[in-house]
């Protein structure tokens, strides 16, 4: 498959190489043009598909939470109904009764409670049915309220009532039989709420049954509220219900099927973690369903909506079919555009080329003519200044490698001058170990390598390593006039010793230290100086060097930052911070950083007053792998 592919890319190229450039140039346009317009029009398509889609589940969530919440009032109206007969004194010892009530009792109880009863049916119009079965013998049965429990021994529900104790049951029946209960032969479709009364705790006394019609218990589910293109359905543990006639999905569909496996997954067996609202698609066999759920937790049901996005992906087909015509009839009218325009351009386009042919073979006089303006034009007069820059170029050059050889030349000469210095050092260095004086052996071998190291100029920048010796030459001259040396310590990371640094960076601060540091201390007094290096933040090093002098007060270090800074030489603390020293002093650090490396670099002070000095150098994060210099 992959050769395939590739064997079509080689015959594309092929054919792309016979086309004149004219013809390359339409297909180059028309490619440039159809791509962007392609994943625009994708883009939109998929952006129009996800409105429509939401707006779809948007409107299908508010009516599926508007009939869950009627569910949940009408649950809560059953409930009440249900408790309201447990809660009356006269019912509870009605129930309890174990000797035959007296005519006067019974009329007493029929003007009281009993109306109480059927009081609860009367101000609950939703309410179907409101039913008391009793256990006892010795109760009368007062219709249509109260009757003998033996009548609903048979019922499919009766099972479900023994054992409940304070729980509740639900109870869907399509239609009843009523022959053992007064009233017409058939209810409509309804839903019972079923208790079970336990007059004392633990004995059966009785049943507590209150209906309601399907169709106001839930009137998008069961009634003629359906919305077309969507079906309302109620999935309980065991089974699903909606309204069987003229259902767009009955409950025995594929879509419905794998809507209620999914759901009854939600749970797992021993799961008490409330399921929260949600949704998924269904597509199979061109069909395309937005389920949307929602949890009845008070029945332990979910109320289930399933949207038919049929309509909706009609839409966006003929959406996408207006795209993909928009697209094909625009590429078409610019390639004709495109084929018309490039005839023009390409005849001074030609001549262009030639020009540049004659450039190739060394002929670099500008003596292009192209009238008139455009690209082409425009194109033209910078092809004729490019000749006069390449010429100047040529110039320039020739002359950079006259003065490189004369510096050459230089350099050869100051090697000459600076052999004879080393020659002289290395003279006196032997009469002076001859004399065995060795302490000035040491420090002439601490200043050859000083004077080697400035010498020896082939870069501007140099490895750390290589700083960090020249300073501890330097220390070592410089220890000659103190009883107590200097003492050098470095904290200096190993991979950070092959940083990038400019060359003759660090002397100046450390002279700056020796000159004026400690200016008030005592031969015997410790002199100490710490280099330390640090990862500042990402690509940028901070190296820190600290003696232990006298330190300045916060006015003078605000006043020798503000003079680094400064453009001017002179100023208030020139004398301490050392700012002209050989040419080479903290403020030309400071703009030497700044100039090669940026403004975002540079130099800065730090002190103590009494305690500590410090300089910061922050400098960007280089490694040099090669030579020492």
């Amino acid at each position: 498959m992959r050769q395939r592919w590739q064997d079509a890319a080689d015959a594309i190229r092929r054919r792309m190489h016979k086309l004149s450039l004219q013809s390359r140039l339409v297909v180059a346009y028309a490619l440039l043009i159809l791509i962007p317009s392609t994943l625009l029009s994708a883009y939109l398509y998929t952006d129009i598909r996800s409105s429509y889609i939401e707006d779809a589940r948007v409107k299908s969530n508010y009516l599926m939470q508007s009939e869950k919440q009627v569910i949940v009032n009408q649950i809560e109206t059953m409930e009440r109904a249900a408790q309201l007969p447990l809660s009356d004194q006269n019912v509870r010892r009605y129930l309890t009764e174990e000797s035959d009530p007296s005519t006067a009792e019974l009329v007493d109880f029929n003007n009281t409670a009993y109306v109480n009863l059927a009081r609860i049916q009367i101000n609950n119009p939703a309410i179907l049915h409101l039913r008391l079965y009793t256990a006892n013998e010795r109760n009368y049965e007062i219709w249509p309220v109260i009757y003998r429990e033996s009548r609903i021994a048979k019922q499919p529900w009766f099972s479900l009532v023994k054992g409940l104790g304070d729980r509740q049951a639900w109870y869907f029946q399509p239609y009843e039989a009523r022959q053992d209960v007064g009233g017409a032969e058939n209810d409509p479709p309804k839903l019972s709420l079923l208790r079970e009364v336990n007059l004392p705790a633990d004995t059966h006394t009785g049943t507590v049954q209150v209906d309601m019609r399907l169709d106001q218990f839930s009137p998008r589910t069961f009634g003629e509220l359906q919305e077309e293109g969507s079906q309302m359905l109620l999935v309980t543990a065991d089974n699903v219900y909606t309204r069987l006639e003229e259902a767009s999905l009955p409950p025995d569909s594929p879509a419905i099927a794998y809507a209620v496996s999914r759901l009854r997954g939600l749970r797992g067996e021993g799961d008490t973690h409330p399921v929260e609202d949600g949704f998924f698609r269904y597509e199979q066999g061109g069909e395309s369903y937005l389920m949307m759920y929602t949890p009845v937790d008070r029945m332990d049901a979910y109320l289930l909506n399933a949207v038919s996005l049929e309509k909706v992906l009609k839409d966006l087909n003929r959406t996408r079919s207006m795209l993909i015509y928009a697209n094909i009839g625009f590429i078409l009218v610019l390639a004709l555009l495109t084929y018309i325009l490039n005839s023009f351009i390409l005849k001074n386009l030609k001549q262009l080329a030639d020009a540049m042919k004659q450039v190739r073979k060394g002929e670099l006089q500008p003596s292009l003519r192209i009238s008139g303006g455009g690209e082409i034009g425009d194109l033209a007069r910078h092809f004729n200044k490019m000749t006069l820059t390449i010429n100047e170029l040529i110039a320039e050059a020739v002359r950079k490698q006259a003065l490189m050889k004369e510096a050459e030349l230089r350099t050869l000469y100051n090697q000459i001058d600076s052999h004879f210095l080393y020659n002289t050092l290395e003279n006196i260095k032997m009469l002076a170990e001859i004399e065995d004086q060795r302490r000035i052996s040491d420090a002439l071998t601490s200043l050859g390598g000083m004077m080697r190291y400035n010498f020896k100029w082939t870069g501007e920048y140099v490895k750390l390593k290589d700083e960090i010796r020249h300073i501890e030459n330097y220390i070592e001259v410089m220890n000659i006039r103190f009883d107590a040396p200097i003492e050098l310590s470095c904290d200096i990371p190993k991979a950070y010793l092959e940083l990038e640094i400019l060359k003759m960076t660090l002397q100046p601060v450390v002279e700056n230290s020796v000159k004026h540091a400690w200016q008030h201390f005592g031969e015997q007094e410790r002199r100490q100086f710490r280099i330390e290096v640090r990862e500042a933040e990402e690509s940028k090093i901070e190296i820190r060097m600290t003696d232990n002098g006298a330190g300045l007060d916060e006015r003078r270090l605000a006043e020798l930052n503000e003079e680094i800074r400064s453009a001017e030489g002179n100023g208030p603390g020139a004398a301490y911070t050392g700012v002209k020293l050989g040419g080479i002093g903290l403020r030309n650090v400071h703009q030497r950083i700044r100039l090669f490396y940026g403004e975002e670099y540079g130099l800065s002070l730090e002190s103590g007053e009494g305690a500590y000095t410090s300089v910061v150098l922050t400098i960007p994060k280089v490694l040099l792998t090669g030579g020492g210099e």
